[in-house]
């Protein structure tokens, strides 16, 4: 698969019309991809609403954890972490579908992954992250070690504008952003900005 660009992940947000809202926002930026997080609270209703909103923008919509929910509301694919199953089981059920696979700051696992049939690997969290504060943290020489894995790589964990050019020269393909794209003023401007670095970082 192709992934470059900002991976928005949707913010824990008690109400699912804000959700939308700023969803709505950042599709309008223009994402490259959107993860349904929503930890304990995702809803078949929700997800089919925003399954819809990127399908109306051509933009894959990913599920976290679940792949009964990304089954039963038409989503493009499931993103699993290290307690959400194994990777080869999960692609043998979502044929046709995108696998991602969080692999933290472990290539040997990013290797697994990759030979398990898993089509993008994320590490982090590569900074400080207020979303997981307690979370390990993933070098940037990972990212150049692992593009021999032949699958594009994303970036997770703390990811401001100001330091998405460090991941990108590091070889990350995807910027996973929550807190600094949803809780920006303007959220469809910050998504931009966001385009703007790899529409630079391509043309160098």
């Amino acid at each position: 698969m192709m992934l470059r660009g900002l991976y928005a992940l949707t913010p824990e947000l008690a109400d699912s019309e804000a959700l939308l809202r700023q969803v709505a926002q950042a599709l309008e930026g223009g994402i490259a991809m959107l993860q349904y997080r929503r930890k304990g609270r995702q809803s078949i209703e929700e997800a089919k609403i925003l399954a819809r909103m990127c399908r109306d923008r051509a933009v894959p919509f990913i599920v976290n954890d679940n792949i009964e929910l990304a089954l039963a509301c038409g989503a493009e694919g499931v993103h699993l972490g290290r307690d959400d199953g194994d990777p080869a089981a999960a692609r043998a059920r979502l044929k046709g579908r995108i696998l991602g696979v969080s692999c933290y700051d472990s290539l040997p696992a990013a290797r697994t992954a990759a030979a398990a049939g898993a089509d993008y690997v994320a590490f982090g969290s590569v900074f400080p992250s207020p979303t997981k504060p307690g979370a390990v943290r993933a070098p940037l020489s990972l990212f150049g070690a692992a593009r021999v894995l032949g699958v594009p790589l994303v970036a997770i964990g703390g990811i401001t504008l100001q330091l998405a050019p460090q991941l990108l020269a590091a070889g990350a393909d995807g910027l996973a952003v929550i807190s600094d794209l949803f809780e920006a003023p303007d959220i469809a401007g910050q998504a931009r900005a966001y385009g703007k670095l790899f529409h630079h970082d391509h043309a160098q």
